[in-house]
This record gives C-alpha cells, sequence and structure tokens, in this order.
C-alpha cells in the first residue's frame, strides 16, 4: 500500500469508521483490558483512534504510523499525556529487542504486501511473555467481496491479501502466533479479533 493513499485519506478516515461503530467499541474494550498497565506499542494507528481511547488503561502507548498525515491527523485534539505517536514503518521498527508487554496492529496486516515482515518485527520488539493483538478484516466467503470492498478498491484502498477467518488464523499459526482468543465482529466488511501469544 502506497503512503500517498493513506496521506490524502488521513483527514477523512475517523468520519469514514463511525459506520463501524459496534466494531471499534468492542476493540475498544477488548484491548482497553488487555493494556491494563503496559507498555503498548500500536502499529498502523492511523488518526490514533484505539491508543486514545485504551490510554487510561495503559501504563504508556507508542502509537505509530508509516503516513506522516495520519500521525499529523493523530497529533491533533486532545491527546493523553501517556501517549505518543511516532512515525515508523511496520516492517522496520526503530525500537529496542523486548522493548513493550503489548502490541496492537489493528487493520493492518491484509494491507502490507510481505506481513510476515511486521511480524517478525512485533516477534523483536515484544517482551517474552507478550501479547500481540491483530485484529484484521476478513472475507466471508472466499473470494466473493462485498460492496464496500468493491468500492473500497476504486478508491485506491485495495487489499493485498484477503484471508477468511480459518485462513488468517492459519497465517498467524504459520508465522508463529497462537491465538488465544478470538471473535468475529459483523460489519460492513466482517472482523476478526484476534489476540496472540508465540507458539513455544
Amino acid at each position: 500500500m502506497k503512503e500517498g493513499v493513506w496521506n490524502f485519506f488521513a483527514p477523512i478516515y475517523e468520519r469514514a469508521m463511525k459506520s463501524q461503530k459496534s466494531i471499534y467499541d468492542y476493540i475498544y474494550k477488548e484491548i482497553s483490558a488487555a493494556a491494563s498497565a503496559k507498555n503498548v506499542l500500536e502499529l498502523a494507528t492511523g488518526p490514533g483512534m484505539i491508543a486514545k481511547h485504551i490510554a487510561s488503561s495503559a501504563k504508556s502507548v507508542t502509537a505509530t504510523d508509516f503516513a506522516p498525515k495520519m500521525i499529523e491527523a493523530a497529533k491533533k485534539g486532545s491527546v493523553p499525556e501517556n501517549v505518543r505517536f511516532e512515525v515508523a514503518d511496520a516492517t522496520n521498527l526503530r525500537y529496542q529487542n523486548d522493548s513493550f508487554d503489548l502490541v496492537v496492529i489493528a487493520n493492518a496486516l491484509h494491507i502490507i504486501p510481505e506481513p510476515e515482515k511486521a511480524l517478525a518485527e512485533i516477534d523483536r520488539v515484544l517482551k517474552a511473555n507478550g501479547t500481540l493483538i491483530a485484529p484484521n478484516f476478513i472475507e466471508r466467503e472466499k473470494g466473493k467481496k462485498n460492496l464496500w470492498q468493491k468500492i473500497l478498491s476504486l478508491v485506491g484502498i485495495k487489499f493485498a491479501h484477503e484471508w477468511t477467518k480459518e485462513e488468517y488464523k492459519t497465517f498467524l499459526s504459520d508465522h508463529g502466533w497462537q491465538v488465544t482468543k478470538s471473535h468475529v465482529c459483523k460489519g460492513r466488511i466482517d472482523l476478526l479479533y484476534a489476540e496472540c501469544k508465540r507458539i513455544k
């Protein structure tokens, strides 16, 4: 996915996601519980919606995106004191090994051409007993795009990977992650909420 597409949509992204309110309400609740008193890294934060919502639970939140305009949008409005927004590439992070208790990457692995690189970086920066939370859009039926997906494609938002629920779980497992908690959230595009631990 090209940076320019996300820079273009940065000013309107949060408004566009209001149509998925029920999904985001579920995500906020679950991630807030998992983030309690933890140092959190969020990748692909977009305009910072998740970071701002979980801040009251977390010890600290470092929220990143590879599109500078998204980070500009995230810094607008009220930003909790324990949240820091930074530009960063999920596949090439500058953070030290074993830096975070929890890593969140929501609705992003499907648009990264080589998502296994992001998972490898997450593995590196996450502490030994840390948790990965990786909610992601999924297909209800393999190869069948709904109207919303077709509209996104027309405006330049294309998925590099299109997984069903089981395919996404298999992808995570194949790259070293066991899904310990999952839930399908129905919406314009369904989302699989996935909490993961390393496979030992």
